[in-house]
């Protein structure tokens, strides 16, 4: 790997690349890109990357507003893309095409080369020039810049350093035990800053990457085949697990389906009493130690022979379809959904949920392998301070919420040429304001609460947290994805996206005739069967206030698409869903006007 990589610095060299050129790595996850990214790194370049997944425009802003003038591309397809956008791309010279199967061919403007021929160039050359030019490097030095994926507006370019990224590879394992002889299957875009992490922290820990797809089928006989013992992913890829779990035990039903659901709440109820005994509770608020033990060691002692009996019954096949040899997954990107974490406790399986940001490399906080709380995002990462503070920039205590601010050496550099923005995202003191509303535990655990900036303010100045509600509406099989609106109106309401196979069960069930997806999905009588899961979930009862209640919903009839309404890790932008469903949005408001 290393050869590789002062191999095809080489070639870089030979086409002109010199310290601190800017150059676009649009790409997804192959080995390839991580030679490139080594390679570029030898010579003290910065690479832009971008996934394949990206639009002509976005690919062309990244590249222009970086100034790149050589860009590597992972195949035709990416190329015609760039060719599309010429006339606004003026420094842009020199093209790489990573695709074996590619053959070079003329592009007016442009000298096009493959990765091969790089490679092979650089096989010819001295690598002690490499070596040389990778001594003249320091940790300060910029190493990549990564733009945001837009989901509140106009991307900005990240710029981040090797101190950024070397401080997590070298700090994590006091967290994690992974070492020689691990696997990791690779699932997320590798141009983002929590997989590129993950990949360098495999890298020093001499483990092994595998490359898979976030896609169900394929995800799972991967597992199966690989063996991973670890897997960085988003909460959506878990909850998708969970569902497909779920679904095929609905489907067989009786007493399959019966056993499966109770040693479910037997693990459930025993992982929750081992957690008292073993002080792994999140103490928002004072509580005796002494006290969460006494109440827990009877139930844990008591539940464990039922316990081990799932792990036979149950969990051991469950755990089967994950390899057999998985240590834990690492959750980023977004907050896990309390019912997916619980239902992973339940089966024995551990999810080490992390938080963290483009701007900040992206670990700030990650549970422990020997001390997994659940319900938060860990203790701050070794050498990062956070700090909770209110509106008036006051700290607040333990169990109050604030935003979360966030000092360490994995703190970006700035986003690139906009030091108006960057003036605005680091104060004076060094503190990144990560726009996330968080709260802390006594025993200085964190837990995100909500966005900053998604607060929805009603017209009668009630303020309201939309990500709580849309989590809570998850909980309902038939609702797979939320989006509470409702800025500056008198009441909430809801864009929902249903679970197609629950949905099309339920139906059949029911004998409902339909023709179609979108027929069905639309009808009254799918919309009649949301609403009553959303009044039962979002209710007083559970409790929520009567002005966080939805008020009326809208089932869509197509899923969100990446790249369109959900970005890249899979979050919402709302912005984009505001824009495309302006009608479907004005219309929940009317109904009741």
């Amino acid at each position: 790997m290393y050869t590789q990589a002062k191999k095809f610095a080489a070639g870089l060299q030979g086409l002109g690349v010199k310290r601190g050129d800017n150059i676009g790595l649009i790409s997804d996850n192959r080995q390839q890109w991580f030679v490139v990214d080594l390679a570029i790194q030898c010579l003290g370049g910065v690479d832009v990357p971008r996934g394949c997944d990206s639009t002509a425009d976005e690919i062309s802003y990244i590249l222009g507003f970086s100034g790149c003038k050589l860009a590597i591309l992972e195949n035709q397809s990416q190329l015609e893309k760039v060719r599309s956008r010429l006339k606004s791309l003026k420094s842009l010279k020199k093209i790489i095409v990573i695709d074996p199967h590619y053959e070079a061919r003329k592009v007016a403007g442009l000298e096009v080369f493959t990765y091969a021929k790089i490679l092979e160039n650089g096989s010819k050359a001295d690598l002690a020039i490499i070596d040389a030019e990778i001594d003249k490097g320091g940790p300060d030095d910029l190493v990549t810049i990564i733009y945001t994926s837009g989901t509140t507006g106009e991307p900005k370019g990240v710029m981040l350093t090797h101190r950024n990224f070397l401080h997590q590879a070298q700090h994590v394992f006091s967290l994690v035990g992974v070492g020689s002889g691990d696997r990791w299957l690779s699932v997320l875009p590798v141009w983002h800053s929590f997989e590129r992490v993950m990949q360098y922290i495999a890298l020093a820990s001499r483990s092994a990457i595998c490359y898979s797809k976030p896609v169900g089928s394929i995800l799972l006989a991967d597992m199966q085949l690989i063996k991973p013992t670890w897997m960085a992913s988003v909460p959506r890829i878990w909850e998708s697990v969970r569902d497909g779990i779920y679904r095929k035990v609905n489907r067989e039903g009786g007493v399959k389906k019966a056993l499966f659901l109770f040693f479910v709440s037997v693990g459930a109820v025993w992982k929750s009493s081992v957690q008292m005994v073993r002080g792994q509770m999140a103490r928002f608020r004072k509580r005796s130690r002494l006290l969460d033990f006494v109440i827990g060691i009877i139930p844990a002692i008591l539940l464990w022979p039922l316990k081990a009996l799932g792990d036979i019954l149950v969990f051991g096949k469950i755990k089967a379809k994950l390899g057999g040899h998985f240590v834990a997954g690492i959750s980023g990107g977004a907050g896990l959904p309390k019912h997916v974490d619980k239902f992973f406790q339940s089966a024995g399986i551990l999810l080490l949920e992390g938080y963290g940001l483009t701007e900040s490399a992206p670990v700030l906080s990650l549970r422990s392998l020997s001390r997994p709380v659940p319900g938060t995002i860990g203790k701050a990462f070794p050498g990062t301070e956070l700090k909770i503070r209110d509106e008036d920039g006051k700290e607040v205590k333990p169990g109050e919420i604030g935003i979360l601010y966030a000092r360490g050496p994995q703190i970006m550099k700035g986003y690139y040429h906009r030091d108006d923005l960057t003036a605005q995202a680091i104060d004076r003191d060094g503190f990144l304001n990560t726009g996330d509303l968080a709260m802390a535990t006594y025993d200085g655990d964190y837990k995100i609460v909500g966005r900053a900036k998604d607060t929805i303010v009603l017209l009668g100045g009630e303020n309201v947290e939309p990500a709580l509600i849309e989590e809570r509406l998850k909980y309902s099989p038939y609702i797979a994805l939320a989006v509470v609106v409702g800025q500056d109106k008198h009441f909430l309401g809801a864009l929902i996206q249903v679970d197609p196979e629950n949905v099309k069960t339920w139906a059949r069930e029911n004998h409902i005739l339909y023709t179609g997806d979108d027929e069905l999905f639309t009808s009254h009588e799918v919309h009649s069967l949301i609403s009553h899961e959303i009044s039962s979930l979002i209710s007083a009862s559970n409790g929520f206030k009567i002005y966080e209640q939805i008020v009326n919903c809208a089932v869509l009839p197509k899923p969100f698409e990446l790249g369109r309404e959900l970005s890249a890790k899979q979050e919402i932008k709302r912005h984009v869903i505001s824009e495309i469903y302006a009608k479907e949005i004005e219309s929940l408001f009317k109904k009741s006007n």
